[in-house]
């Protein structure tokens, strides 16, 4: 389907990755698919942190925040650790999914019982698996 079809489901998106090729695939796949009109990239957890924090009310905080695990300096676990000292407003606007490479039966579920992730998603980003994000 083409954009002109099909109505965007978000208004913004913050994406968290290390990895410039996997932001510059997961960017397009989010925006060519209507999933949402804006792509926040932020290469660290800290950036995104801090971005987070800049934010004032909900209309320029992401609905969705798509999490990578893997990365150096703090790690999604670390994020996710900052995170919760946020806000309660940003927190319960804000819905995460890690989005991950990772395969670890040990890092699936300590990232799938956090409290403030909504979804696990392996790596790559496809169409199927942001057409299932229903909140």
């Amino acid at each position: 389907m083409k954009n002109e079809e099909k109505p965007f489901k978000f208004q913004r998106v913050l994406l968290i990755d290390d990895n410039d090729i996997d932001n510059f695939i997961n960017e397009r796949m989010i925006t060519t698919t209507s999933f949402s009109i804006s792509v926040v990239v932020k290469t660290s957890a800290e950036s995104a942190l801090e971005y987070l924090r800049l934010q004032s009310g909900e209309e320029h905080l992401p609905q969705v925040i798509f999490l990578d695990l893997n990365m150096p300096v703090m790690d999604g676990f670390g994020f996710l650790a900052e995170y919760e000292k946020l806000a309660d407003s940003i927190k319960k606007f804000c819905k995460v999914i890690v989005l991950s490479s990772s395969i670890s039966p040990e890092d699936i579920n300590r990232a799938s019982t956090n409290p403030y992730v909504v979804k696990y998603i392996n790596k790559p980003l496809n169409e199927k698996y942001l057409d299932a994000v229903n909140f």
